[in-house]
């Protein structure tokens, strides 16, 4: 009754990576059980669903997903065009989850709280490998039921747990108490949102494409009522990778995002704050005033009616606590990805080609997928996730050729990291260090790919440097 071989794989998560990942099983012929928290499928993106998508169709759907769907005559929406959150939803997520295969292993309401082994905390060895995993899933009536499971797909993401305003890491002093003048994520500026920002000052505090977003829709704003004024407050003094690699960009609408924002805070319309790092927050009558850490010392910003944090997100790690987990010790990425897309060397949005032997962990059975497997790096795209699931399932199924057989190949951003480091101290960093001087390349990783007649690592000649002891940008 309790052997693996007769379980369902349990996929926690019901957004685009866990849906894919369904769909593969389903296509494998193998049982699986999908666990949403939401009350409905893909409640995460649904909450964003004001926000378009700089990438494409052709990048944000799975060919196991489509394959189903077109086996019921969905009909694919043009590839080149780029959907919202609502479009991605509408169009693709809501159908697919509604075909009869889908519908029939998909559980929404079921929050899974915490995943162990079936009679074995995460102390035990002795015949670990053999039991099932149980999961303890509430289905928000106060009850906890157990449920088991042969393996467990983890892609329930990070948009729920977002991280905190303070620059630490943890809650700034006065965050919890002024918690009414603070909006996490990509509140709709423009729509449901719109009477909390109107004719207000807003301040938003990130350097991501959430804050990018934000801003712009903000912009959008004071077009209407010139009373909303905007403030931008960073951590960093380097913009580089916000602004992004314009026309080099190979997702032309991620260059644009980028290149509309310098241009607003070039002509006084976003009012920029950089190297900031916010400490406290506090009540000045209806407003609010941000203390923080600068070069020069201690700046307090503000007044300010709203402030919207746009900082990340970060893993759940509760979920696993009883799980034998490999982690990278400061993304929380799984281990293996952590050198490849740490946000302090890298920025190029290439990601070399992983799979189920990056994703797992020494708990066998058990994977992260998705941005989930990102752990706190930023600059995910859904076509990783997609090709990460289909590994992980091929390798659930036991087709290791399969499952081994890679292929990703993503959108470059045409712009790279600087490493401040000089090029003698930076042979041995990241990419490998500098390119030999009479090749036209930014590192020894762009060369060799461009020798093997690809487009590069992701970095552009457009932004390689001089081949002299001058700052260093690599992939």
């Amino acid at each position: 009754m309790t052997s693996p071989e007769n379980l369902p794989v349990a996929v926690i998560g019901a957004g685009p990576v866990g849906l894919a990942a369904a769909a593969h099983l389903i296509q494998r012929g193998l049982p699986v059980t999908v666990y949403e928290a939401g009350e409905t499928v893909a409640a995460n993106v649904r909450d964003w669903g004001h926000v378009r998508l700089f990438s494409p169709w052709e990048y944000n759907t799975d060919m196991a997903a489509r394959a189903l769907l077109q086996s019921h005559g969905w009909q694919e929406p043009p590839g080149k065009a780029m959907p919202t959150g609502s479009d991605l939803y509408e169009a693709y997520l809501k159908p697919l989850a509604e075909t009869p295969e889908m519908a029939a292993v998909i559980e929404t309401g079921a929050a899974v709280k915490a995943i162990t082994r079936l009679g074995a905390d995460k102390v035990l060895s002795k015949g670990r490998e053999t039991k099932p995993f149980m999961l303890a899933v509430s289905n928000g009536n106060g009850s906890i039921r157990r449920d088991l499971a042969r393996a467990v797909i983890d892609a329930s993401g990070t948009w729920t747990a977002p991280n905190p305003l303070g620059a630490g890491g943890i809650l700034a002093e006065g965050e919890a108490e002024n918690a009414s003048h603070i909006a996490y994520g990509i509140p709709d500026v423009l729509g449901r949102d719109r009477a909390a920002y109107e004719g207000r000052t807003t301040l938003v505090v990130g350097t991501g494409h959430s804050a990018a977003n934000v801003l712009l829709d903000l912009v959008k704003l004071a077009e209407r009522d010139p009373a909303t004024t905007i403030v931008w407050v960073t951590r960093g003094a380097n913009l580089m990778r916000v602004y992004g690699g314009g026309r080099a960009d190979q997702l032309p609408a991620r260059g644009e995002l980028g290149s509309r924002l310098k241009a607003l805070v070039g002509s006084g319309r976003v009012t920029l704050v950089a190297g900031f790092s916010v400490t406290r927050i506090r009540a000045v009558g209806d407003q609010v005033v941000l203390e923080g850490e600068t070069a020069d010392g201690v700046r307090e910003v503000g007044p300010v009616d709203r402030i919207v944090v746009t900082t990340g997100q970060r893993p759940d790690l509760n979920l696993t606590r009883e799980l034998r987990l490999d982690l990278d010790p400061w993304l929380e990425s799984a281990k293996a990805l952590g050198p490849l897309i740490d946000p302090n060397l890298h920025s190029c949005g290439s990601v070399p080609p992983h799979g189920h032997r990056e994703l797992a962990h020494p708990e066998p059975g058990f994977y992260t997928v998705g941005i989930k497997s990102y752990g706190r790096a930023p600059t995910f795209l859904m076509l990783t996730g997609y090709e990460q699931v289909r590994s992980v399932v091929a390798a659930i199924a036991g087709d290791l050729a399969a499952a081994d057989d890679i292929h990703l190949v993503l959108p470059e951003t045409g712009v790279c990291s600087t490493n401040l480091a000089p090029v003698a101290a930076a042979s041995s960093g990241c990419c490998g260090g500098p390119a030999p001087v009479d090749v036209d390349a930014c590192c020894v990783a762009d060369a060799n790919a461009k020798a093997d007649g690809k487009s590069g690592c992701g970095c552009s000649s457009a932004n390689a440097p001089e081949k002299v002891a001058d700052p260093v940008r690599c992939c």
